[in-house]
Formats: C-alpha cells, structure tokens, sequence
C-alpha cells in the first residue's frame, strides 16, 4: 500500500483527488489542507511530510485572487510565496524522501505571445494549388515545452512556482491546468467555479452579459483527479503535462452551452472584456494543447454530468 499526502485537500480539486485516490485500496490516503501544513514554512512543512514519509505527495493548494494579487504588493508577495517558493520546497522535501511529486499550475502562465499556426504535413510554403490546406483545421494552442509569457502577476507566481519545482525537484509531474470546475470546496472561503456563479445569475437575471473573448478550455476537477492517478500508476515520464477537458471556448460561448443544457432561458449578450474592467490583463488565447496524454472528453460532456449532481443536492 502507497502512502499518498494531498495538500490543499479541501479545495476544489483537492476533495476530487481525495475522493480518487481512497477509491483504491492499494492507496492510504492522508489530506492536508492549511490547517494541518503551512506550505510557506519550509522548516514545518519538511517536519511534518518527514514523519509521515508519503510516496507521492499532489501539492492542490494555490493563491488564486488574480485581480487582488495584480493590484497589492502584499497580496502579490502572498502568491509569490504561495505559487512560487513553497512548490519549490515541496518538491525539495519529496526528492529529499524519493517521493513522487505533483504540482498544478496553469494556462495563465501563457498569454504574452500567440502560438504558432500548423502548416499540413508536407507543406513547403510555396502554395501554388498543392491542395495540402484544402479542408486542413490546424489544431491552434500552446504545447508543454512552448515558451511561457504570462501577461499578469497571478501567471508570474505560477510560472515561478514551476520553475523552482523543475529547479528542486527531481520525480515531478508539474500539471497545467484551464479553468477548473466541479463541486465548491469546503474549505473557508473557497470560490465558486464560474459555471456555478452564472448558474445563480441566470436564475435571478432576465438577461447576463459575457466576455466574448479569453479563448481557453476548462478542466472539470473530478477528470483532472482521475487522470492524475493514470499518470501516476502508468509511470508517465517525468516533466510538463497539460490536462484540459476537449472543445475550447470564450466565456460567452461557455454560459451558452451552460443554459442550454440547464434549461434556462435568460439572454446571454456578448461583450468584449472592455464592458468588465479588472486589475489583471487575462490572456486573449490560452488554449492548452495536450500533445503527451490521451485527451479528456469534451467539457459539454463534463458540465453535462455536474449539472446531473448539482440538480441532486
């Protein structure tokens, strides 16, 4: 039986990983949230891990005020500590014991720079009528080795966070992931995913208004927790995975396929990200191309199946 530490376990993610891993009796499963670890005391934190001695340890804990980050210098050194250094040390601390390691980042660690568009196989760049494009889609994202370029202080804590596990670390898996969803955490003031909160707007609103823009996936928390474990048990090569549901998105397009399958009848207007102004830049396109796993099923597929046990409770 493995010993399996997960920390932040009472987030969002990190119930789903709880729930995943005590699934398999082959696993003993302790979870850690911020009561039982604080992640930014080295000393404590490698005290602690030290005497529990787990196997793999998934490190599910995050700074992730995005706009409270951009515009305090204080909260912005919180993220960095949090996002940043404190993932470097986990992973100090699970080499320091042969563990194997896990940390999640994000698509917010790209966002500067667009990424390059595929030509057809045999494509020289001459098109002279060679028929090579004709009904060619090019799949349009960002890969595991593409340079990131975050464009706001929340994707510079993450980037930073993986550079310091990469630096540290020697089993590590680090895992970008878009726009989680899934059931609320239990932990205090856990936020709610967006599809949840334009659930209750559409409810009380005759009308919602969504940004038209910001072109990414989501990740539905329970397939992210699933897929961890595969990555885990089938002894995947260490390094950079991306782990998103299929079908990317703007956030319109999102909250339409949210009502549709809900049965609401609210209008959704589009907008440009102009009509909500916030302190941090998000990225026009982050799409994450999963180029190293098989892929996840669509999250229309995903929200289809939260929408069943949200209408449960």
């Amino acid at each position: 039986m493995k010993k399996v530490l997960i920390i932040g376990s009472k987030g969002m993610l990190g119930q789903e990983l709880i729930s995943v891993f005590e699934e398999d009796s082959d696993f003993e499963v302790t979870g850690w949230d911020r009561e039982d670890i604080d992640v930014t005391d080295k000393k404590d934190a490698q005290e602690k891990i030290e005497k529990l001695k787990p196997e793999i340890i998934l490190n599910a804990a995050a700074y992730n005020a995005v706009d409270l980050c951009e515009e305090d210098d204080k909260e912005f050194e919180k993220a960095k500590s949090l996002n940043g250094t404190a993932p470097g040390n986990l992973a100090e601390i699970a080499k320091g014991i042969d563990a194997v390691f896990v940390h999640y980042s994000t698509d917010y660690v790209f966002g500067k720079n667009m990424p390059e568009i595929p030509e057809p196989k045999g494509c020289s760049g001459n098109c002279g009528g060679c028929g090579l494009h004709e009904n060619f889609e090019p799949e349009i994202g960002f890969e595991e080795d593409d340079e990131p370029s975050p464009v706001n202080r929340y994707g510079e804590s993450k980037l930073l966070g993986e550079k310091e596990v990469e630096k540290k670390g020697k089993k590590y898996y680090i895992v970008r992931l878009s726009k989680l969803f899934g059931k609320p955490g239990s932990a205090d003031g856990a936020k709610k995913s967006f599809f949840d909160v334009m659930l209750e707007a559409g409810k009380k609103n005759k009308e919602v208004k969504a940004v038209d823009e910001e072109t990414s996936c989501f990740t539905y928390a329970p397939d992210l927790a699933r897929k961890t474990k595969e990555i885990i048990e089938s002894k995947k090569e260490f390094g950079v995975y991306h782990i998103v549901n299929s079908d990317s998105c703007t956030w319109y397009e999102a909250v339409v396929e949210l009502y549709k399958q809900a049965g609401i009848k609210t209008k959704v207007i589009p907008v440009s990200g102009d009509e909500f102004p916030r302190p941090a830049t998000r990225p026009f396109f982050s799409v994450l191309l999963n180029k190293k796993l098989n892929p996840l099923r669509s999250y229309k597929e995903a929200l289809s199946e939260y929408l069943e046990l949200v209408n449960k409770d």
